[in-house]
């Protein structure tokens, strides 16, 4: 099994990454040699996690270890940039982000999910929905953005469940390309970050009762894709957070908290 294929199913590392040269054997202009720890991965087959040793993985010198974040910053416009990007409903719809909730005085949360095959990003689902109806008598708009095609967004909306008309499909990660969201093998894998996730071990579980690997997008390359959080006050980014790894979620009573102080356009 290639890193490729790993990518769809391993979650994080348990500690950080730790550089040397390559062996002969490879030929990859980058060689990423973890530190002794485990992998931790999403088993389809037994419907349980189970751990795996570095030792065991196979280095794939297709895979190029390289980000498309460039700025970690946002312009003042970026409400504008970001509502002429077209996505999908989940029902395979077409639809600009501006459409997506009133321009001028609306507020909304914006949740960008790595992808819809990712395990802890059903858990961060799981956590969304919990707090909709929060977010709804704050008369905040709930938006769930993820990588993959609109089908792979009703396997999440469905088994999960999660309401479909809060959740839509980014095939092309063009949003998440107009915002500089992290994406790379050592963002996924390494990053010190998602060691976060062990602290919500059950919250995981419970979340990836009904998962299936079914939803991770055809693109194997997407899998290497971070998420973040975003909210606006009609075109205004009131706060914007990405996440720096796997698992890496905001706090979203950090978030309900903002929305309720945001001042008034």
């Amino acid at each position: 099994m290639s890193v490729l294929h790993l990518s769809a199913q391993t979650l994080f590392l348990r500690q950080p990454l730790s550089l040397s040269f390559p062996p002969p054997s490879y030929s990859s202009m980058s060689y990423l040699s973890p530190s002794p720890a485990n992998f931790l991965f999403w088993s389809s087959n037994s419907s349980s996690f189970t751990t795996l040793h570095p030792a065991n993985l196979r280095y794939d010198s297709r895979l190029p270890f390289v980000t498309r974040a460039s700025s970690s910053g946002f312009s003042e416009s970026i409400g504008d940039i970001l509502g002429d990007v077209g996505i999908f409903t989940a029902s395979g719809e077409p639809v600009m982000f501006k459409d997506l909730w009133d321009q001028k005085e609306g507020m909304a949360v914006v949740a960008f999910l790595r992808h819809f095959g990712c395990p802890c990003c059903w858990e961060l689902a799981s956590v969304l929905k919990e707090f909709k109806p929060r977010f709804d008598s704050a008369g905040v708009k709930l938006i769930a953005v993820g990588v993959g095609t609109p089908n792979k967004a009703r396997l999440l909306a469905e088994r999960l469940p999660f309401p479909m008309d809060c959740l839509y499909a980014d095939p092309d990660r063009k949003a998440y390309d107009v915002l500089g969201l992290y994406y790379g093998f050592g963002r996924t894998f390494f990053n010190p970050a998602s060691a976060k996730v062990f602290s919500r071990y059950k919250s995981l579980q419970k979340a990836v009762k009904n998962y299936t690997i079914e939803a991770t997008p055809d693109d194997r390359s997407s899998v290497l894709q971070q998420g973040g959080m975003l909210i606006f006050k009609g075109k205004q980014l009131v706060y914007a957070r990405k996440d720096e790894g796997t698992g890496d979620h905001a706090s979203l009573n950090e978030i309900l908290n903002i929305c309720c102080k945001a001042p008034v356009a």
